[in-house]
């Protein structure tokens, strides 16, 4: 049910009455553009309980904007909920043994460029997806890592399936939309002689039974190249020189509002033990004397910048060096 403005400031005083706290109608009417924004319906009791959670989001949002920091805040589609049901929805629970004590991955000497962008080299990265309200951004970190690693080596862009993934690669020690990592899911892909498309295995956001047949098939893994844990100039080297590189890091409250800008966090911890998201790095740049990743993410396009993240490079920033991967390509 929708109500009026006036009828909620009246619903406000009643609640209020039996000791609920009371929103300015500035409040409210901020809150009712975001909910028209995001398509948001509430019954009464639950209106009340995303509006106070909305607006203790939203202070925690200025009061940032109103510091001096790297990176920007903003409102977007997560913004009704607390980081306990962000994480919950969206991040991995399963814990992942995430590190690769000794790489595969050999780097060069370089020199390399200053910056890099796979989206402006060519038809190399698919668009931003959105993993709704489950832990699989593993899968999305790595169907986006094998499309892009496929696209070069063929000419040919396609998107891959996530829900193959979910489904049918829990014995490389994946836990559908409790968690994986995208290396496993390499290794499974390679053993399995196989990853469908999208639209041959199309992704439902939920655990499902495995419905992979050999002729979906669509691209294939040779072998999975792992870079050394903590080494960070591997993974400039790998992204410089091949191609995207699937990686894993932990994620913290504030990452959830992030807006623009090149994101830091003194929170995070920078171990392998506790990464919960997976995503991918499609380049590097630098801002305002601050090295930075380009990072894909799996949140749709309305979230960070259309999709897509900065976080700071050269510091293992949130563990982000614990566990990088992509796969090579038999083509």
């Amino acid at each position: 049910m929708a109500f009026t403005v006036a009828t909620l400031l009246l619903l406000a005083a009643l609640y209020s009455a039996h000791g609920s706290p009371v929103f300015s109608s500035e409040e409210e009417y901020e809150f009712k553009s975001w909910m028209a924004q995001y398509n948001r319906i509430y019954n009464l009791e639950e209106y009340y309980h995303r509006l106070q959670i909305f607006m203790e989001n939203k202070k925690r949002i200025d009061h940032h904007n109103a510091g001096k920091h790297t990176f920007t805040m903003g409102l977007n589609q997560f913004s009704d909920m607390t980081f306990a049901e962000f994480k919950k929805s969206f991040l991995m629970t399963e814990p992942q043994n995430c590190s690769a004590t000794k790489g595969s991955h050999v780097s060069t000497n370089g020199p390399y460029p200053d910056s890099v962008d796979w989206r402006q080299k060519g038809n190399y990265v698919t668009p931003v997806k959105y993993q709704g309200h489950c832990g699989s951004c593993w899968t999305f970190s790595t169907t986006g890592c094998l499309e892009s690693v496929t696209a070069i080596a063929t000419g040919k862009l396609m998107l891959l399936s996530e829900q193959q993934l979910v489904d049918c690669a829990e014995a490389f020690n994946n836990h559908g939309c409790q968690g994986g990592l995208p290396s496993q899911a390499f290794e499974y892909i390679k053993y399995n002689n196989g990853l469908a498309t999208e639209d041959g295995y199309p992704y439902t956001g939920r655990d499902g039974a495995c419905k992979f047949q050999p002729d979906l098939a669509a691209a294939f893994v040779k072998d999975v190249v792992n870079i050394t844990m903590y080494d960070e100039m591997g993974m400039v080297d790998a992204v410089a020189r091949l191609n995207p590189v699937s990686f894993a890091y932990q994620v913290t409250s504030d990452f959830m509002h992030y807006k623009d800008g090149v994101y830091s966090s003194t929170k995070c911890h920078n171990t392998t033990d506790d990464v919960n998201h997976a995503v991918l790095a499609v380049g590097y740049g630098e801002e305002n004397g601050t090295p930075y990743w380009i990072v894909k993410n799996s949140w749709g396009t309305k979230w960070g910048k259309e999709g897509y993240f900065l976080i700071e490079r050269g510091k293992n920033m949130c563990g982000l060096a614990a566990c990088s991967s992509y796969p090579l390509s038999p083509m």
